[in-house]
């Protein structure tokens, strides 16, 4: 995008995968059409940045809930061990039998 030999204004937009320039014009019009590609560019580049920060909130929160999910499973691991039960072929959790004295 931008002026030609300072004389008229093009911008470029893609059409069927191919980048394709497209005549804007001469003049006040022009002007006026390349300062509003201005402004939608750094509107782009804004909510570019806020999707971003967004992005990065959403990480830290889920890293919190990750954490919060491995204690919570390392306790219940723990209490069931505690209560006898066993892990059955890394699976589910079986109680483990008591054995009978043969004598």
């Amino acid at each position: 995008m931008g002026w030609d030999k300072g004389r008229y204004y093009t911008r470029s937009k893609k059409v069927n995968g191919r980048v394709v320039r497209e005549y804007v014009g001469t003049g006040r019009v022009a002007e006026l059409m390349a300062e509003l590609d201005a402004l939608e560019r750094q509107q782009r580049v804004c909510d570019a940045a806020t999707r971003k920060v967004e992005r990065d909130d959403l990480a830290a929160l889920a890293a919190t809930v990750t954490a919060a999910f491995d204690r919570a499973e390392l306790i219940a691991r723990a209490a069931l061990l505690a209560a006898g039960y066993r892990r059955h072929k890394r699976g589910e959790w079986r109680k483990r039998r008591e054995r009978q004295n043969a004598g």
